[in-house]
């Protein structure tokens, strides 16, 4: 039975007979709090004589109608699909429906705001679900129009793909009806529809062929004091110049709103002209700057969306990656060139990196140009080989072809493939035009491979410390042996002035197991030694011990903003890596972090210390290493300057990092007001942080956290006293947060996934052993039984990480024995949550060899 599921052979044997002109979708949205009204008038050309289905997820099928011919839909529906025989050379098929509402974030998910009882809808199609609200050839390559009628209360705001038109007002003076005009020939997944009683702020511009646009800010009434729309249309205004300029072709829809939506699973998602944002991105509030920066670029992500994935789409899933690669390519680099926040490319070595080069040494990896097999197979693969690899990759390319002929390419491909579906091929055949170079040696090396390369320096010098030998070594792990090419810098870096400053530099190519650099051949050698200066090539590079020896003392002292940031990431892949004892890299963190200015790499090297101190040391010495860590992000704390973006970060890294009784009286006298730091305002969100932490010491009770969620009745006040219930200690009271998680329908998708946080909180881990086999027990049947987005947050975000012992590790690898059988996403999961536990002991013993 394919139950939800569909395979890339059944899509090509479906796209072979089947070609999709237009839908026509009327939703009554008035008929309760579960079920909505879906009727499709599909038109489609298809073999004559030939045999399909199309997809449906629905409660009840009323009518299924093909080319005037009633068929019963007790014998045509079952699973996801309505069977389709006999069909004719052109095609008419009505199916009317009831299709439910979710609290997934899957579908059309409906959200009641605890603050005032509005209920606000939206939906989320990416990867499967548009079936979820309107019979659909669910495949990316059957584009079609969408005319989308909408019927809904009439005070409700209606967003779509199209302009929003007049509604007309229904008799009973309660409920309205839109009808709106039929989009593009566009993939169903980026279909979308908004509505509910958002507030909305208006704006336009004129764009490169001088017509009009329209543009939309919306959010919900009770978060709507805090959306600051000028901000959000100034970046967008930015993001369309730069882009219509670099890519040369025109923005291709009638309008761009952009909608920050309640419970929102993703960052956000570029439905064609209808963007839609988690309300993260609305801050009621003192944010980070890394956050602030973060909204940036996704703003830019999504709007570069419009061109790469709305405008031309991949043909089948596994070029997923032209999509996401190139929107987290263009948009770091129109941020960066294109808006204030011009350290982009230092925020991208910290967190974008960081993240591949962590997915790409999993068992999981696999190559850019990934192998998808069927609709689980993508689900699981919005990872950082897809975003952050293929991002890295084409930036990489983009300087190997010449920045203006790799835009040259990617404009003719454009205009090319417009409205239509494309393969990698098509991308390369483009660049490879406007650069003169053949890329199929670089792609098969680059983008179809997996694995990430390791780059060390081999230095020998004389008495007087000149260099005579300059050579790099380059080693690939045994699963994934290619040796490749790279273009990247290397940067001598000296003590001057107290500041550790580039003295020397060079840009080299590297390939093969062993690449001699005779230009360094008699330079004196310096204090540190940087491979990847600039950070052009993808891989992770090694110091030598005395290049290691002067970042454990100076790192705070490199002047450049990037080349620090490859530093902190050279030490923190050693550690990973078994290389560099975590105690050694907790005290390199706590000597240099005070004096970074680069907000999103104070963020990621404060989440990496916690995971060295609580996962990679020890466990003999443990809660030392937690304690010392705990302390010393104090320390740093009172010493911040007061208001600063390292004073607010440091004050949630502190609430996280505490592991004893005195650490959690500071948290308390913090919240309360009794220790007051100059300049940190203990908004609602950084109390929340502060119960949260309070909860996992057992210093609260759930009656406290009642209180604070009386005091915060918001949707961010139920997912945090959801995530602090669940981090009260205790095995009974987890027990009980654990069942309402797994054994009910009733938990909505971000209050899940937040109290799933709750329960593993690292200061709560003696109470972790009690739920191994309870984890075990659960997970095939919650991946039966949950929609894919449920399951995977169960999955993932259960498995007792912080325990990271032998005994989890055996047990994890005893179950993905047993359980050969279980479906290959699922195993997906479970053997990335192992390899974090192997990765975990490798470090532990490393650190033990140093006591």
């Amino acid at each position: 039975m394919p139950g939800e599921n569909l395979t890339r052979v059944e899509a090509e044997a479906r796209r072979a007979v089947v070609d999709t002109h237009s839908y026509a979708v009327s939703l009554d949205l008035t008929k309760g709090e579960e079920v909505f009204g879906s009727r499709s008038v599909v038109r489609f050309d298809a073999t004559p004589g030939s045999s399909t289905f199309i997809d449906l997820i629905a409660r009840d099928v009323r009518e299924v109608t093909l080319n005037g011919r009633e068929l019963s839909p007790a014998d045509v529906f079952a699973d996801s699909r309505i069977a389709l025989d006999d069909l004719a050379e052109h095609n008419e098929l009505v199916i009317d429906a009831d299709c439910e509402y979710t609290n997934t974030g899957e579908g059309l998910h409906r959200f009641v705001d605890p603050a005032d009882g509005e209920v606000y809808l939206y939906t989320q199609f990416e990867v499967p679900d548009s079936r979820r609200v309107f019979a659909v050839f669910e495949q990316p390559d059957l584009k079609a129009t969408f005319q989308f009628t909408v019927s809904a209360p009439k005070n409700w705001k209606v967003v779509s793909n199209q302009p929003t038109p007049e509604p007309i007002e229904h008799e009973d003076g309660v409920a309205a009806t839109w009808g709106f005009e039929p989009t593009p020939r566009i993939s169903s997944y980026i279909t979308a529809l908004v509505a509910g009683p958002y507030e909305e702020v208006r704006d336009e511009l004129v764009n490169s062929e001088g017509r009009t646009i329209p543009l939309g800010v919306f959010a919900r009434k009770s978060l709507w004091p805090y959306m600051d729309a000028d901000y959000v249309f100034e970046k967008t205004k930015q993001g369309f110049a730069y882009y219509e300029e670099k890519f040369g072709v025109p923005y291709p829809f009638a309008k761009y709103d952009q909608l920050f939506v309640p419970e929102f699973n993703a960052g956000a998602m570029e439905n064609a002209g209808c963007v839609t944002f988690t309300e993260t991105y609305v801050f009621r509030g003192k944010v980070t700057d890394a956050v602030k920066e973060r909204r940036v670029v996704t703003i830019l992500h999504e709007l570069a969306h419009m061109w790469f994935g709305d405008l031309v789409t991949m043909k089948w899933w596994n070029d997923l990656w032209l999509n996401e690669s190139f929107a987290e390519w263009a948009s770091t680099i129109a941020t960066a060139e294109a808006t204030e926040w011009e350290g982009a490319w230092t925020t991208f070595a910290a967190m974008e990196k960081t993240w591949a080069y962590r997915q790409d040494q999993l068992p999981s990896t696999h190559p850019v140009v990934a192998s998808i097999n069927d609709l689980e197979d993508v689900q699981v693969n919005f990872d950082g080989i897809t975003y952050a690899k293929g991002g890295s990759l084409l930036k990489q390319l983009a300087a190997y072809v010449g920045i203006d002929a790799f835009f040259a390419g990617v404009s003719a491909y454009f205009r090319k493939h417009a409205y239509q579906n494309t393969t990698l091929s098509d991308l390369l055949v483009e660049l490879e035009a406007t650069s003169g170079r053949d890329l199929k040696s670089w792609s098969a090396k680059w983008l179809e491979t997996a694995g990430v390369n390791t780059l060390s320096p081999v230095i020998d010098t004389d008495v007087d410390g000149k260099i005579t030998r300059f050579a790099v070594l380059q080693t690939a792990p045994a699963d994934y042996p290619t040796i490749r090419p790279h273009r990247m810098g290397i940067g001598f870096y000296d003590l001057q002035g107290g500041a550790l400053v580039r003295t020397h530099e060079v840009e080299v190519d590297i390939d093969g197991d062993l690449t001699e650099i005779a230009d360094l051949v008699g330079v004196q050698r310096p204090a540190l030694v940087l491979l990847n200066d600039g950070d052009l090539a993808y891989a992770k590079i090694r110091l030598d011990a005395q290049s290691l020896e002067t970042a454990i003392s100076h790192v705070a002292s490199i002047a450049d903003p990037l080349a620090r940031s490859l530093v902190w990431g050279a030490a923190w892949d050693m550690t990973r890596d078994g290389e560099m004892a975590a105690r050694d890299y907790v005290q390199l963190v706590l000597a240099g972090l005070g004096s970074e200015t680069e907000s999103t790499t104070i963020r990621t090297t404060l989440a990496q210390v916690r995971t060295a101190a609580n996962m990679y040391t020890d466990p003999e010495t443990r809660d030392f290493v937690r304690a010392q860590v705990a302390d010393g992000i104090w320390n740093l704390l009172t010493g911040s300057a007061a208001g600063s973006d390292m004073q607010l970060q440091l004050a949630t890294a502190f609430a996280q990092a505490a592991s004893r009784d005195a650490h959690w009286d500071r948290v308390a006298a913090l919240r309360g007001g009794e220790i007051v730091l100059d300049g940190l305002e203990i908004d609602a969100d950084l109390s929340w942080q502060l119960l949260v932490s309070l909860a996992a010491g057992g210093k609260v009770t759930r009656d406290e956290i009642a209180a604070a969620l009386e005091a915060d009745n918001t949707s961010k006040g139920a997912e945090m006293a959801a995530q602090a219930r669940a981090a009260l200690p205790g095995v009974g009271s987890k027990l009980a947060e654990w069942t309402e998680l797994v054994d009910t329908n009733n938990v909505p998708n971000t209050v899940l996934r937040s109290a799933a946080l709750g329960i593993v909180h690292p200061a709560t881990r003696g109470d972790l052993t009690e739920f191994v086999g309870r984890y075990f027990d659960m997970v095939v049947r919650v991946w039966n039984e949950r929609s894919f987005q449920i399951a995977s947050y169960l999955i993932e975000l259960l498995y007792p990480t912080p325990l990271a012992s032998v005994e989890l590790r055996d047990t994890t690898r005893q179950w993905l024995a047993d359980n050969a059988e279980a479906p290959a996403a699922l195993r997906r999961i479970v053997a990335e949550n192992l390899a974090d536990v192997e990765r975990a002991l490798t470090a532990q013993a490393r650190d033990a060899e140093d006591e």
